[in-house]
């Protein structure tokens, strides 16, 4: 990372002057640098003006990026400063989902048909650079049909009076409907370099980069890391103290009640526990495992949302894995605990309670680590910061609950 856009990525109160101190060809560089969080702050800071300066040093596709972040109102405005090719590009792109393979792709190609020579190619080659200065991918049509693509190398090294139909070479191709996902895991199941975007009735609209899949890549890495870890995307290693408080204070302070609740669950038990220290001993066993378990179903379900991967009909199917995971771990660690109960305190009911408390919370942590983070998503809200605190409380209440209610029934 340069260290202008390191300066404009973590110094956000004075992220518009350093950007503004930069020449537009400079501005284009470094915005298209930026992760999408601070370009979405950035972009809403800038005026009218102040965005249309940089905006044609861009590709239309990075433009309409750019647009997505504005309402239609400013949208319109900034496309009438625009020149026709870019007002033709951008409005093609704009109707199309963001969220899916045509908001990813670009429209930088040409057609030809498979009769024309290579002579015919480097003339639409040159007229197309003349118009938008860029080299465009050459997609070979007959009868309208995609039938692949001619390399560069190709032109350069036939005979120009050649038909092109000899040269052409496979392309890989995929719906415009199709969510990020599914693009991801073409590009990572083969080696390609693009891949052509189809309607629903075979006809080309647009073509994804290896660059652009990249950048998508990267961003939803950033993305989970910051979510997992309970943080606002906007928050940076730079802010002030009062903003970084301004970030997280409310759920610490939800994750303080859910604190008491707990402890006033023990607080129940007390005479149990003052009857057999050891079951103070094993108790944070009880709430470490829980607690573990149910972050690990928490991590997956996580990743699965934000990649738009559960659905209704998959949510009851997901649950049923995890409680079953959930038990057989229990299982084997609760096993494990008691045997090594027995061999350090030689006390079968507390290591029978202890195995049966550690099957118990574990299932719960598999229950409440599926379903919370899908209704908090419904709900609105960033399932990793919020879902993580309800998941703990639960293993907590529902651990001690067992541990120490069987504790109360079975020592006498």
């Amino acid at each position: 990372m340069s260290t202008t856009v390191h300066d404009i990525s973590y110094n956000s109160k004075n992220r518009h002057t350093l950007f503004l101190a930069l020449s537009p060809k400079e501005q284009a560089i470094t915005i298209n640098q930026l992760s999408k969080t601070v370009q979405k702050l950035l972009i809403s800071q800038l005026k009218n003006t102040e965005i249309s300066s940089f905006l044609e040093y861009l590709d239309p596709d990075e433009v309409t990026n750019i647009l997505r972040f504005l309402p239609k109102k400013r949208q319109e405005l900034l496309m009438n400063q625009l020149s026709e090719y870019y007002q033709q590009s951008v409005s093609i792109l704009l109707k199309f989902d963001a969220k899916t393979a045509a908001g990813l792709m670009n429209l930088n190609y040409i057609q030809v048909d498979d009769e024309a020579t290579i002579f015919e190619v480097i003339e639409q080659l040159k007229i197309n650079e003349k118009r938008t200065g860029k080299l465009p991918t050459i997609l070979v049509m007959n009868e309208g049909k995609l039938i692949g693509y001619l390399s560069f190398s190709s032109i350069a090294l036939a005979n120009k009076s050649k038909k092109i139909k000899d040269y052409v070479k496979k392309i890989h191709v995929i719906r415009h409907s199709s969510e990020y996902d599914k693009v991801i895991k073409l590009f990572k199941q083969n080696t390609y370099n693009k891949i052509v975007v189809l309607n629903e009735n075979d006809a080309v609209v647009g073509i994804i980069y290896s660059e652009d899949i990249l950048r998508l890549i990267g961003e939803q890495s950033s993305a989970s890391l910051y979510s997992f870890a309970g943080v606002s995307n906007e928050e940076t290693v730079f802010d002030s103290a009062p903003r970084k408080i301004k970030f997280r204070y409310k759920w610490l302070i939800v994750n303080l009640a859910t604190a008491f609740l707990v402890s006033f669950v023990v607080r129940s038990f007390s005479a149990t526990i003052a009857k057999n220290v050891l079951l103070a001993v094993y108790m944070p066993i009880v709430a470490s495992m829980g607690g573990n378990s149910g972050t690990q179903t928490l991590a997956v379900m996580i990743r699965s949302l934000s990649n738009n991967k559960l659905s209704k009909s998959t949510v009851l199917r997901t649950l049923k894995n995890e409680v079953i995971t959930g038990g057989v771990n229990g299982l084997i660690n609760g096993f494990i605990v008691a045997v090594l109960v027995m061999l350090l305190n030689q006390d079968i009911w507390i290591a029978l309670i202890l195995a049966i408390a550690m099957i118990v919370n574990l299932i719960v942590s598999s229950i409440f680590g599926t379903i919370v983070p899908v209704i908090m998503k419904k709900l609105g809200k960033d399932p990793a910061s919020s879902a993580a605190i309800f998941i703990t409380t639960a293993t907590d209440v529902f651990g001690f609950l067992t541990f120490l209610g069987l504790a109360t029934i079975l020592i006498k």
